[in-house]
């Protein structure tokens, strides 16, 4: 059987995951009756609760007897680890872009890395039935783009499409018969080469691994796609790593290939397919495995370095160890070292009396993620605003620049750039009009002064507006950029909050817990209206006397607290502060609970 292996890339939100469904539906996966999913790629929890890729998955349809290998790769910079790995194991890449928005910053960020590896893509318009679509500018906007970056007249050349993934067509003329996508399936056979590896069948067996899953039968899952041999089911091989040591040799116990949405087991697994492999104990992401007469390590793809870092610590607060079961810092170390290995982006550090931990990764979309995750494996994690990664080039100091991409409402235009310019150190590099009453804004800012931000942003542009960004280039230290302006109220007691006493202390600030919510000292349970933090006492109750004329008591309203997600929490702490995370909590508090302790600290700052 003829093969094709391709990637489908995009931003966020262009309908990568839901192009893919209608593939594997009109190449016959499913069966006529069988019930389905909505974006039935996205099989992890929190991928179908956010709406978003996290983890690149490969799939395979046959079309006209040859078999496709599809990776659906997410769509977000902070897990571009994800991306820039499996771009080295297809022939093809097909580059959606939505017909609205045009090209996006992730969108350049994956096919500079496409381009790179000499990939020539197929341009997919999706969602030209929108309202406000504009296919043909969406279309020129992606020459200008592969243009600058330097693609070669060969991939200049790039073959068009455009479809509706939702409505399930894709046609080379935008008025064609808009039937369905039996165009595009044609397209990628003639256009995407076989894999230049099955002519090396009879060579030995060698593979590198790009990405490493687990099975509670089976144990560690190494995927990749075979570059040279064949391998059996049985057969003995070795695992080696980029600079060629030895790491393992180990029997492979079982071969999974992916045919449609499930992992079938095959005997035997041939050049240029991609399969998962298990039986290894210690090889990870980068290793090459393979027969135990090769000596040479396949060169993996450079991964870019992390520009954030995060401290994991484990939680000391009065509350601790009352709804996770995961609490010591042994467990904690493993998990995050556990992390590590399959996913390549992110770095973990010990820190000086080993309680805590250092996790540089891609940002803070990224970092949410995995605390989320541990979260619900019932770990209790005290987390740190998270800090820039600086770096010296040339004896001077440099910091992460990020690319924000912008579409907002031309009213809101002003106080954006001018939060981004003036406060945040950033510069204005290209302001446009785009589409009915929209403006893009395009400026490099320091990631410094986008962290915390978003919430700011769409305060700003009342939720309308739209904010991508994706790391651009190191530059030199841009100077001080102010953090949050407000204080925070401090809880000086603890127990149980009181809805009388939260209601006397309305005017002091907004507050982020209810009445009822379990307190401690030195927990931030609101925003003060002033710029210091202000200590309170939220368990003062009302002074009752044995005198009572009716209508002397007041009705007590309070107004509804304020609730921050895992993200917003920890974008909105400051550096004295930390945030508390449990199964069934997510608590602000300061670094050091007593207010001595707090004042001691500020004097030696």
């Amino acid at each position: 059987m003829d093969l094709r292996n391709i990637a489908i890339i995009a931003h966020v939100d262009h309908g990568k995951t839901t192009l893919v469904d209608e593939l594997l539906k009109q190449a016959g996966t499913y069966r006529e009756n069988q019930a389905t999913t909505e974006r039935a790629m996205d099989s992890n929890d929190l991928e179908r609760e956010r709406g978003i890729t996290i983890f690149a998955k490969p799939t395979s349809v046959v079309w006209n007897n040859t078999r496709i290998n599809i990776v659906d790769t997410p769509g977000h910079a902070d897990f571009g680890g994800e991306v820039e790995r499996i771009l080295s194991m297809v022939d093809g890449v097909v580059l959606l872009v939505d017909a609205a928005e045009g090209p996006m910053p992730q969108t350049k960020f994956v096919t500079s890395k496409a381009l790179k590896l000499g990939l020539r893509p197929i341009v997919v318009i999706n969602k030209v039935d929108k309202s406000d679509g504009e296919p043909d500018r969406a279309l020129d906007e992606c020459f200008d783009l592969f243009a600058n970056l330097d693609a070669t007249d060969d991939q200049l050349d790039f073959p068009t499409m455009y479809a509706s993934g939702r409505a399930g067509w894709a046609d080379m003329e935008l008025d064609g018969p808009r039937k369905d996508l039996s165009a595009l399936f044609e397209l990628i056979l003639s256009h995407v080469p076989a894999p230049a590896q099955i002519a090396d069948r009879e060579k030995p067996f060698t593979m590198l691994a790009t990405t490493l899953g687990g099975d509670p039968f089976l144990g560690r899952l190494l995927t990749g796609r075979v570059e040279s041999g064949t391998l059996k089911a049985g057969q003995t091989i070795k695992s080696m790593s980029r600079d060629g040591k030895l790491i393992e040799n180990f029997r492979c116990t079982k071969i999974l290939a992916f045919r449609g949405l499930e992992q079938t087991a095959i005997e035997t697994a041939e050049a240029g397919d991609i399969v998962s492999i298990a039986g290894m104990t210690k090889a990870t992401v980068a290793d090459t495995l393979a027969d135990p007469s090769v000596s040479e390590a396949i060169p993996a793809q450079p991964i870019d370095p992390p520009t954030i870092t995060v401290t994991f610590g484990i939680n000391d607060s009065p509350l601790a160890g009352r709804d996770g079961k995961k609490v010591q810092s042994r467990v904690i170390r493993d998990r995050l070292h556990k992390e590590a290995e399959s996913n390549v982006a992110i770095k973990i550090s010990d820190t000086p009396g080993g309680e805590a931990f250092e996790v540089a990764g891609r940002g803070e979309l990224q970092m949410g993620v995995l605390i989320e995750n541990m979260r619900r494996e019932g770990f209790e994690l005290s987390i740190s605003r998270p800090q820039v990664l600086f770096q010296e080039i040339d004896g001077v100091r440099h910091e992460p620049i990020e690319e924000a991409t912008i579409d907002v409402d031309d009213e809101y235009s002003g106080a954006v750039i001018e939060k981004l310019t003036g406060v945040r150190k950033g510069e204005l590099v290209e302001m446009r009009p785009a589409g009915a009453g929209k403006t893009r804004i395009i400026a490099h800012v320091p990631s410094r002064g986008l962290i915390g931000y978003h919430g700011e942003f769409l305060t700003d542009t009342r939720g309308t507006g739209v904010l991508n960004r994706v790391f651009h280039s190191w530059a030199p230290h841009k100077g001080p950029i102010p953090g949050r302006r407000a204080g925070v109220l401090i809880s000086m007691e603890n127990g149980t909050a009181v809805s009388y006493a939260l209601w006397k202390l309305e005017d002091r600030g907004r507050f982020f817990i209810g009445a009822q919510t379990d307190v401690y000292t030195g927990m931030v349970i609101g925003e003060h209206s002033r710029e210091n933090d202000l200590e309170v006492n939220p368990l003062k109750g009302k002074q009752l006397t044995n005198v009572r004329a009716s209508g002397t008591d007041e009705a007590v309203r309070l107004t509804t607290p304020i609730t921050m997600s895992l993200e917003e929490a920890i974008a909105y702490i400051d550096d004295d502060e930390l945030v508390e995370v449990t199964p069934n909590a997510i608590r602000l508090r300061k670094r050091h609970l007593d207010p001595h302790e707090r004042k001691r600290m500020s004097k030696s700052k």
